[in-house]
């Protein structure tokens, strides 16, 4: 189902992140889980759905992305904490 979501990606429990926008989160999720396209998160082995959030635009997800992408990498960690504590793979409970 196309959806617009804001997500961040990470290799490991406080490690390298990745955050990007889609309009499709469970197709970008598996396609980073299988290295299907080159870029930083396959060079960098984030392949864990840590954190995301749903949105009702394109444009308010690309826009949530840029402030997100903006903040510094303490900012990324407290939003997946909020979330997730546990840093667990939330790519089983978009099945």
């Amino acid at each position: 189902m196309k959806r617009p979501a804001v997500y961040i990606v990470a290799n490991k429990r406080n490690g390298t992140i990745y955050t990007g926008v889609t309009s499709h989160l469970e197709r970008r999720i598996y396609e980073h889980r299988e290295g299907v396209l080159p870029g930083f998160s396959k060079r960098h082995g984030c392949k864990m759905l840590v954190w995301y959030e749903m949105h009702q635009t394109m444009e308010f997800a690309i826009g949530r992305e840029k402030q997100i992408k903006a903040g510094s990498r303490q900012k990324k960690v407290e939003l997946i904490q909020s979330m997730n504590p546990e840093w667990r793979d939330l790519y089983e409970d978009l099945a």
